[in-house]
């Protein structure tokens, strides 16, 4: 008999981050997602969002998704398919794609407990460990709250670490990323974040400015959309170009590929729409030599890392994972040890989510 979806529910925990990422985002939302079929087995996932839309995406899943799925197969690959058919006529990403992980999450997370196994193991562990890197929502920070954020990761053994960049005046970038240099000295890798402030003559201007101090790349410095800049971008820059947060689709990311726009793709697994469009996504980059560096969120970066076949970087922003954070209602499934990062092998993906913070010391937060 074929085991079909009974349900599917959504909650959403709003929770303050321990170090602000600046006044129009000083929380994280997760909507907790749980699927449940009608042998009894459960599966947990989540959707994610820093700062918009987090009630939407709980409605999307509650009036939307749940009455589509609830019937079908626990196949995540085959669910994801058809649902996407199913929403696109309210977009092919962006709310659509976020609130579609939670679906695929969960159904990953059930199809690794009924196996026993842990999601990593499920797709195959092919990495022993993988390297973090520090990682800072800091624009806002002064110049000693930065220094001292760098020195943090130092001592924290990290070997490369990427900083925001994109002040009204080049000059201000510049001394911060001459600062970050000094205390990184010259053989840790320095990356840095533009977040889609600059336009090209500005971002060639910068260039000139920064490329001296020894940057591994630039990250998404014009806005996301506007394949034709970066396109023209690369062609010139004399340094890598990395971008993909913002991208939500695996055409978007083809685009980009096939436009020779990009060196380095760095898709978010939720806003992409969960593990099995992530997947995708790696391996059009593995058959373009294209570099994949996950974007965010450790706990699930971070074991999806373990399983590709290149060895990559995984991206921990200071005092933000679900962790740090308090939210999880166990351990996480994953450990960080002088930079890197190893899988404590839970079943499923290991993350299941607390109603309460797990500590006193943690901020609290909302739960709806």
């Amino acid at each position: 008999m074929t085991t079909r979806i009974t349900g599917l529910s959504a909650r959403l925990l709003t929770v303050p981050l321990r170090r602000s990422w600046g006044g129009d985002a000083p929380d994280n939302h997760v909507i907790v997602t749980e699927i449940r079929t009608d042998d009894g087995g459960v599966g947990h996932g989540f959707s994610w969002t820093p700062t918009i839309g987090p009630q939407a995406v709980k409605a999307l899943l509650e009036y939307d998704i749940a009455p589509f799925v609830t019937g079908l197969e626990p196949n995540p690959e085959l669910v994801w398919d058809q649902l996407w058919k199913r929403l696109h006529e309210a977009g092919g990403g962006g709310l659509t794609t976020i609130a579609m992980a939670g679906v695929d999450l969960a159904l990953w997370d059930l199809q690794a407990r009924r196996a026993e196994s842990s999601v990593t193991r499920l797709l195959g562990q092919r990495q022993e460990s993988v390297e973090v890197y520090g990682s800072g929502v800091n624009l806002h920070y002064t110049l000693d709250e930065l220094v001292g954020q760098v020195q943090r990761w130092v001592a924290a053994g990290h070997k490369a670490v990427k900083i925001k960049v994109g002040k009204p005046d080049i000059k201000e970038d510049a001394e911060r990323v001459a600062a970050v240099r000094s205390v990184l000295g010259p053989d840790r890798k320095l990356m840095i974040d533009a977040n889609q402030r600059w336009d090209l003559p500005t971002t060639f201007r910068a260039l000139d400015v920064l490329t001296g101090y020894g940057l591994e790349w630039l990250e998404e410095p014009i806005r996301a959309d506007d394949l034709w800049a970066y396109r023209r971008l690369r062609k010139h820059s004399p340094v890598p170009i990395a971008l993909g947060e913002n991208l939500h689709t695996i055409y978007r990311f083809r685009d980009f590929i096939e436009a020779e726009a990009v060196d380095i793709i760095q898709p978010n697994i939720v806003r992409v729409g969960g593990i099995t469009p992530f997947r995708r996504i790696v391996e059009l980059a593995r058959t373009n030599s294209i570099k994949v560096m996950p974007h965010l969120l450790p706990e699930l970066s971070g074991q999806l890392a373990l399983t590709m076949a290149e060895p990559t970087l995984v991206e921990d922003v200071e005092d933000a994972s679900f962790e740090q954070l308090g939210v999880l209602g166990g351990p996480s499934p994953v450990r960080v040890r002088n930079s890197l990062l190893n899988s404590t092998d839970q079943p499923g993906l290991g993350l299941t989510f607390t109603e309460q913070p797990s500590n006193t010391d943690q901020p609290s937060f909302v739960s709806r």
